[in-house]
């Protein structure tokens, strides 16, 4: 007789443990990472992608980046005069606020600037986002770039909103169709929509906000 499977039991307690260990494990890191590095930059990201966010790493790979878990990372600075790891670094974390991170670095700050500023990468929107021009598929056949949609897809841009059929087995519109216009917050049907036609409305990019060296704080 065959044995039956047993499902594993993670109990509370557990999790709790491995999330706790994780915390300390960063927050260990971060006061390293201010002792060893000169400069500490805080820096916000714009349509983050884990993929885009890894390329800069790897860029910068003699650097430390965290992101995420800003409550940590602020503990770990300190909140305060009377906790913070290095003189004037509570004011540092104050700003940890929002979807921010933390880049540890000992490139002079010129070029850490010149870096960010040429570093961009477009992508698909996803919902929620502000579409960034106006889109309108015209009336006749359905173009993706040179090529007619597959009659296979019609029922797929049906679902998502758009009025077409199938004509002699070609996808076509009757009329013009706007995706989206500009300045609108796409749904999730319009964000499906323009990935399907390859329209990109996306940038991931990083905006430095300050950073700080021995005992002072810098505005960019």
């Amino acid at each position: 007789m065959a044995k039956s499977k047993r499902n594993k039991i993670v109990t509370l307690t557990q999790t709790d443990k491995k999330g706790r260990a994780g915390k300390d494990a960063l927050y260990e890191q971060i006061r390293e990472s201010a002792d060893i590095y000169k400069y500490i930059w805080i820096f916000s990201v714009e349509n983050m992608r884990n993929t885009y966010l890894k390329t800069v790493r790897a860029e910068m790979k003699s650097s430390r980046f965290f992101f995420g878990r800003t409550k940590v990372m602020a503990k770990a600075l300190g909140t305060s005069p009377e906790d913070e790891h290095k003189d004037n670094l509570h004011k540092l974390a104050e700003q940890l606020v929002g979807h921010v991170g933390l880049l540890f670095t000992n490139t002079e700050p010129e070029e850490v600037k010149e870096f960010f500023a040429n570093y961009t990468e477009s992508d698909f929107a996803r919902s929620g986002v502000r579409a960034t021009s106006t889109y309108v598929v015209p009336a006749g056949p359905v173009y993706r770039g040179e090529e007619v949609f597959p009659h296979n897809m019609e029922p797929q841009l049906r679902s998502l909103g758009m009025p077409t059929v199938l004509n002699n087995g070609i996808v076509t519109l009757t009329n013009e169709y706007r995706v989206c216009k500009e300045g609108q917050t796409l749904t999730p049907e319009q964000a499906q929509l323009l990935k399907l036609f390859h329209v990109q409305m996306a940038e991931f990019h990083v905006t430095l906000k300050s950073y700080y060296n021995d005992g002072q704080i810098y505005r960019v």
